[in-house]
């Protein structure tokens, strides 16, 4: 009886040991996110077959702005803004004979700029799905477009025709639809430009962030990339001083619209975007054996499907610039930074609003470390209010 009893003892200790040490291997195989902090925000849209993230993103960081306003929830065309800037860069291509950037793909200035010269409708007026879709999907209209602004600028007839732009836009009117000159929106009648004015935004208290060392910093420059069509600048400030900008914005309840690459291989679609260190002594759980034993090509496929904390590089202001110079850091995607977390581990992340609809496994949003923000951020728009009051000084920003 006694011998039964200190086997059931032992058996009931050693459940409960094994059980332990699970709790402890999923803890360490799973990322646990605690959030910090959380901006409200507007639903994950879908971008869908579209190089549009841009404008997702922008429109994205102005729902969330009137948000904060405690001006309501609105639901923003996303295709009224692409299609006043494809018109606009149809205009540019032409009279630079080629010479500059023609796509899909454009920046938050084109979202600002497209706001303030032409107001902004709520996305029922215009959804831009005139194609018989019911998603978005740009391929057939972004090459049709290009080889029709192609044929403008060999200039077949010696001149350039008068009806060109007109036929442009008779392209983008039959894909995504005329852009309404007066619509209905709760029962009362608006143009595009009272639209904006009834919502009160003020796109001059938009400002955009970079931090690249090869023009001075506390200086304004247009970043060299080819979504830039625009040239518009950006203020130019030290990495630190740049993460510093986010994290007051976040703090004070500013949203925080970002450009980043998301070519990395740390950057998945299961909603993580992290710098992974390939070179620490330990990679992912304890076997350092095994991660040291990888090949390249294993390593990769572990980062696509990354589902634990491992190891990140320390992002300096010249790797940083090393990433930018070689290429390795390109202008691929924008999204919307709306608040902080950390894992379990106590590393930060920023929680990103994406466009890629809400199929991950954080439904639509994606974790990204503090150094993959240091290291891939191309630029932020941040309203200027969410500037340190010393750097708004720096920069002269009233």
């Amino acid at each position: 009886m006694k011998c039964n009893l200190f086997i059931l003892l032992f058996s009931l200790c050693l459940c409960f040991s094994v059980f332990s040490q699970e709790k402890v291997v999923n803890k360490i195989d799973t990322f646990q996110f605690t959030t910090i902090k959380e901006i409200p925000v507007t639903s994950v849209k879908n971008q869908s077959s579209s190089g549009t993230c841009w404008s997702f993103s922008g429109i994205g960081l102005i729902e969330a702005e009137l948000l904060r306003l405690g001006k309501g929830e609105y639901d923003l065309s996303e295709m009224f803004v692409v299609r006043h800037n494809y018109s606009e860069k149809a205009q540019k291509y032409v009279r630079m004979h080629g010479t500059v950037n023609f796509a899909g793909g454009g920046s938050f200035a084109d979202v600002l700029d497209c706001i303030r010269d032409y107001g902004i409708v709520p996305d029922q007026a215009l959804p831009g799905l005139n194609y018989g879709d019911t998603i978005h999907r740009h391929g057939e209209l972004d090459q049709l477009l290009r080889a029709y602004v192609d044929v403008i600028i060999k200039n077949p007839n010696r001149k350039l025709s008068v009806a060109w732009y007109q036929g442009f836009n008779g392209i983008l009117d039959a894909y995504l639809g005329k852009c309404p000159e007066t619509f209905t929106y709760n029962g009362k009648s608006y143009t595009p430009k009272s639209f904006a004015q009834f919502l009160g935004i003020s796109v001059e208290d938009y400002v955009s962030i970079t931090s690249f060392a090869h023009h001075p910093f506390y200086t304004s420059f247009a970043i060299e990339i080819p979504d830039n069509w625009r040239w518009t600048k950006s203020y130019n400030v030290p990495l630190d001083e740049m993460m510093q900008i986010i994290d007051n914005a976040i703090d004070n309840g500013y949203t925080v619209a970002w450009a980043s690459d998301v070519s990395e291989k740390g950057f998945n679609r299961k909603g993580i975007a992290v710098v992974p260190d390939e070179d620490a002594k330990e990679g992912p759980g304890s076997d350092q054996a095994h991660w040291l034993g990888l090949t390249q090509k294993e390593r990769d496929e572990y980062f696509k499907n990354l589902s634990a904390p491992v190891p990140e590089k320390e992002i300096t202001q010249e790797i940083r610039q090393e990433g930018f110079d070689n290429y390795e850091t390109s202008d691929d995607h924008g999204m919307l930074i709306y608040g902080k977390a950390q894992d379990q581990n106590d590393s930060k992340y920023y929680l990103v609003k994406n466009s890629w609809g809400t199929a991950n496994p954080y439904k639509g949003t994606w974790y990204a470390s503090v150094p993959f923000v240091k290291y891939k951020t191309i630029s932020v728009v941040v309203h200027k209010d969410a500037l340190p009051q010393a750097l708004k000084k720096k920069l002269n920003i009233k």
